[in-house]
């Protein structure tokens, strides 16, 4: 496997950028109050270069227990690392006493730029002693981006019904530890990957179900062929289901649809592949959006909510 190149994919956000618009990094005031009032720069698209974006971003964001391994370039090429959803009392990564290692996405505090975050995790991990659990620490600086330390491969991503990952087969030991697990194992959403489909995740919350899928294509791009097949009628996943709306994120939009809660998920594959057509059809469309698009378009902004 050769090294990648350094890559500045996702890099500072200033450009294209409404003032007005919320910020991209999720704390809710507008950019121009926020990362636009000349501090630190966002990397509004932290995963871009990364195999695998959308789905990055999906286990960063949405997936409650996922893991996929990760091949690492250079010096440790060799070393057994996987990437988790998150990891107990939220560390960013541990090492277990074989060496293996585990880097959590989902992480309480964060920088500017995610890839180098998790990054720099890793590189931690890979120095510390087996058996070492590594807690939080400061932002990191200049350091290396995930882009930076990862070959070129597609993650291979395993979806979870608990977070039994974290024992990796062992007894969970102490009284506080089973207690840990427990409690997060009661918040655990219902989740399927849905095959075929790049970042396409079916999930269940109590009485409802929902697809929800993190789409690659620039934000204008999407909303653009969404509105067409809004105005058209078939922005829907079929009978019984309704486009919800969006989740902003890491730059890229999360379309989420209303599913019946009593269908499985293996019953939304072929919808889903069927809008996969429709949307590829429509984002090859040329020409100005008819004045029912542009109406279309305006209703579907409005249904949109920035996580990152």
């Amino acid at each position: 496997m050769s090294r990648r190149k350094p890559t500045r994919h996702g890099s500072p956000a200033a450009e294209g950028i409404n003032p007005r618009q919320p910020c991209p990094c999720g704390s809710g005031k507008r950019y121009k109050s926020c990362h636009g009032n000349g501090g630190s720069a966002l990397v509004t698209r932290p995963f871009a270069g990364l195999a695998s974006e959308c789905d990055w971003i999906a286990l960063r964001e949405l997936v409650p227990a996922g893991t996929a391994p990760l091949h690492m370039t250079g010096e440790h090429a060799d070393r057994d690392v996987t990437l988790a959803t998150v990891l107990p009392m939220a560390l960013p990564a541990l090492t277990r006493a074989d060496g293996r290692i585990l880097v959590a996405l989902q992480v309480g505090n964060s920088s500017d730029d995610a890839s180098r975050d998790v990054a720099a995790a890793l590189l931690r991990a890979l120095a510390a002693e087996p058996g070492t659990t590594l807690p939080p620490e400061s932002r990191p600086g200049d350091g290396p981006r995930l882009q930076d330390l990862l070959a070129d491969e597609p993650l291979e991503v395993t979806v979870h019904d608990d977070f039994a990952f974290w024992l990796d087969g062992a007894d969970a030991g102490s009284a506080d530890v089973a207690a840990a697990l427990e409690q997060a194992n009661a918040g655990v959403m219902p989740t399927v990957r849905l095959p075929g489909l790049d970042a396409a995740y079916w999930c269940q919350l109590g009485d409802k179900a929902h697809l929800r899928w993190v789409l690659p294509h620039e934000e204008d791009v999407l909303l653009d062929a969404l509105a067409r097949l809004s105005a058209a009628g078939t922005l829907d996943l079929g009978e019984g289901t309704r486009y919800a709306g969006s989740f902003r994120a890491h730059g890229v939009l999360a379309p989420v649809w209303d599913l019946p809660h009593d269908a499985p998920a293996s019953d939304w594959e072929a919808p889903a592949a069927a809008f996969a057509e429709r949307l590829a059809a429509v984002l090859a469309a040329d020409g100005e959006l008819t004045d029912a698009e542009r109406r279309a378009r305006a209703g579907l902004r409005g249904r949109q909510l920035t996580l990152r």
